[in-house]
C-alpha cells in the first residue's frame, strides 16, 4: 500500500474509533437522563453558544454535542480526502459518501429528539420509534465507516449472492443484529424511564409496555446468537483466509461475552457502567460482523490513489 493510502486508512480507522466513543457518550447521556441538559434548544444550548453556570446534566449534554460536531467535521474531512485520493467510481469514495449521508441523517435525528423533547424522562410512544430509528441509522453509519477504512486498507468488498450457505448465513446474521440492536434500544429506553426515572409501570401504560417488551430482547439475543454461531461456523469450514477465520472467532467470542454481560446487566438492574459496556460490545460485534462478511465473501478492492503523490486533506 502506498504512503497516501496508509495515511488515509489510518485516518479512516481513527474516525471510526472516534465515532464509537461518541456513540458511547450518547449512551451515557441517555442512561443518566441528561438529554434535556440544553433544554429544547438546538444547535444552541439553553439559548447560548456556550452555556454559563452549567449544571451536571448541561455539561454532559453539551459535551455530547461538541463531540458529535467534531465527528461530523471528521466525516467531512474523510469524504474530501477520499475524493482527492481515489478515482471516480472507487469503493472508498462510495463508502465515504454513504458515511457522509448517514452522518447528516444522524445529526438530524439527534436534533429532532431535542426539539421534540424526546429526551431525559419524556414518556411517549413516538420516542420509542425515534430511538429505534436512531439506533438503525447508527448501525448503518458504523458499517459505512468500517467499509471506508477496510477498503482503504486493501480489504475486500462483500458479495452475498452466489456464495452458498456462508453468504446466506452472514446476511441473516447482519439482519438479525440490526433487529436485535433496535430491540436493545427500546429495552434501554424502558430501563431509563423505569429504573433511572423512577416511573412506575403501573402508573403509565407506555412505560408498562416498554418494560413488558424487555423480555423479548434476551430471547431475540439467543436466536440471533444461533445465526451468528452458524455464520461463523460456516466461514471457518469454508475458507482458509486468515483474516476471515480470525474475525469469525473474534465475533463469536464477543457474542458469548455479550450474553454474559447482558445477564449480569439484568441481574444488577442495569447500572450505567454496564449499560455502556453492553453498548460498546454491541458496536464491536456489529463492526466485526461487517468486516467478517467483507473478508469471507469479498472480492479484492483496487486501492491505487489518483496519483502517486501523497494525498492530504
Amino acid at each position: 500500500m502506498e504512503g497516501s493510502n496508509r495515511r488515509f486508512a489510518r485516518f479512516a480507522w481513527g474516525v471510526l474509533a472516534y465515532n464509537v466513543l461518541v456513540i458511547l457518550w450518547g449512551g451515557f447521556v441517555r442512561a443518566t437522563g441528561s438529554g434535556a441538559g440544553c433544554g429544547d434548544h438546538w444547535p444552541l444550548c439553553n439559548g447560548e453558544i456556550v452555556p454559563r453556570d452549567a449544571g451536571w446534566a448541561t455539561l454532559v449534554e453539551f459535551t455530547h454535542r461538541l463531540t458529535s460536531g467534531l465527528a461530523l467535521l471528521a466525516v467531512v474531512a474523510l469524504i474530501v480526502w477520499a475524493f482527492r485520493a481515489y478515482p471516480k467510481g472507487h469503493r472508498v469514495r462510495k463508502a465515504a459518501t454513504y458515511s457522509m449521508v448517514l452522518m447528516v441523517i444522524e445529526a438530524l435525528i439527534g436534533a429532532g429528539l431535542v426539539l421534540l423533547e424526546y429526551v431525559a424522562y419524556n414518556v411517549s410512544v413516538a420516542r420509542g420509534y425515534w430511538m429505534a430509528a436512531h439506533l438503525f441509522n447508527t448501525f448503518l453509519l458504523l458499517a459505512a465507516l468500517t467499509l471506508t477504512a477496510w477498503f482503504a486498507s486493501g480489504g475486500t468488498a462483500p458479495r452475498f449472492r452466489g456464495q452458498g450457505p456462508a453468504g446466506t448465513a452472514l446476511g441473516a446474521a447482519l439482519g438479525g443484529l440490526l433487529v436485535l440492536g433496535v430491540s436493545g434500544a427500546v429495552a434501554a429506553l424502558g430501563d431509563t424511564l423505569h429504573l433511572g426515572g423512577g416511573i412506575d409501570p403501573a402508573s403509565d401504560p407506555v412505560v408498562a409496555a416498554l418494560v413488558g417488551l424487555r423480555i423479548y430482547h434476551p430471547i431475540l439475543a439467543l436466536f440471533v446468537g444461533l445465526l451468528v454461531a452458524t455464520a461463523t461456523a460456516l466461514v471457518l469450514r469454508s475458507t482458509d483466509r486468515p483474516a476471515a477465520r480470525a474475525l469469525a472467532l473474534g465475533v463469536l467470542s464477543l457474542y458469548v461475552a455479550q450474553l454474559v454481560i447482558g445477564l449480569v446487566n439484568v441481574r444488577l438492574m442495569a447500572p450505567v457502567e454496564l449499560q455502556i459496556l453492553h453498548l460498546f460490545v454491541t458496536d464491536l460485534i456489529w463492526i466485526g460482523t461487517v468486516l467478517l462478511a467483507s473478508a469471507a465473501l469479498g472480492e479484492r478492492c483496487r486501492t491505487s490513489p489518483v496519483s502517486t503523490k501523497a494525498a492530504s486533506v
